[in-house]
Formats: structure tokens, C-alpha cells, sequence
């Protein structure tokens, strides 16, 4: 056995969609299009590239599930951001529906902001 090989082998099954390949590309694009116009009161920068948002599922009935976080715990924005990322996901075509998920684990950081979020708030 090789010492460069991964714990990932030939045996890991690949994830079948039953979304048509261009049908799930177009739902992911225009998702992330819906999740950069949500944005954190406080904060000028929209929560797809501060990093909050941590995974998207769609699920073959077309069910989104989106796993988030705030930049805190206690972030004043906690009772309102979860909603405005669900109605900007559900706004999207072909989406039958929209689970948010609130998670602290891994906590946010500001090492998970795009350059353009950086940039932004000036934090190089």
C-alpha cells in the first residue's frame, strides 16, 4: 500500500443526484445569487462571503437544507438572519422547499471571509 494513498478508496461510493447535472448546477448558481443578497445588518458584506454559510444540500425532491452560523453566539441578528436566508432560498426556481440549520461548531472565524469580504471591511 502505497504511503501516499487516502483514506478514500475505491470503495467510496460516488453521490448520485437525481437532479439533472445542468438542472443542479443552474439551482446551486442561482442559490448562492439568492444567498449573496442576504446580509448581516451590521456588517456590510453579504453572509456568502463573510463565510456563514457553512453547507447547502439539495436533496433530489428539490428540499434545500442550509447548515449556518453567526459571528457570534449572541449575534443580535440571530432571531432574523435565519429567515431572510430561507426566503431568499425558497425564492429560487425549482426549490420546494427550505430547512435552516443554526450551527456554533466549528465557531465562525474571520478566516472563513472571502478576499472580497476582506477587502471590504479593510481587514488585511
Amino acid at each position: 500500500m502505497s504511503e501516499t494513498q487516502t483514506s478514500e478508496g475505491p470503495n467510496v461510493p460516488a453521490v448520485e443526484s437525481g437532479i439533472p447535472e445542468a438542472e443542479l448546477e443552474r439551482l446551486t448558481d442561482e442559490i448562492v445569487t439568492a444567498l449573496k443578497t442576504v446580509y448581516d445588518p451590521e456588517i456590510p458584506v453579504d453572509i456568502y462571503e463573510l463565510g456563514l454559510i457553512y453547507k447547502v444540500d439539495i436533496a433530489d425532491d428539490r428540499q434545500v437544507a442550509v447548515e449556518m452560523t453567526l459571528t457570534t453566539p449572541n449575534c443580535p441578528s440571530a432571531a432574523e438572519l435565519p429567515g431572510m436566508v430561507e426566503g431568499a432560498v425558497a425564492s429560487v426556481g425549482g426549490v420546494s422547499g427550505v430547512t435552516v440549520n443554526l450551527t456554533f461548531d466549528p465557531p465562525w472565524d474571520q478566516g472563513r471571509m472571502s478576499e472580497e469580504a476582506r477587502l471590504a471591511l479593510n481587514l488585511w
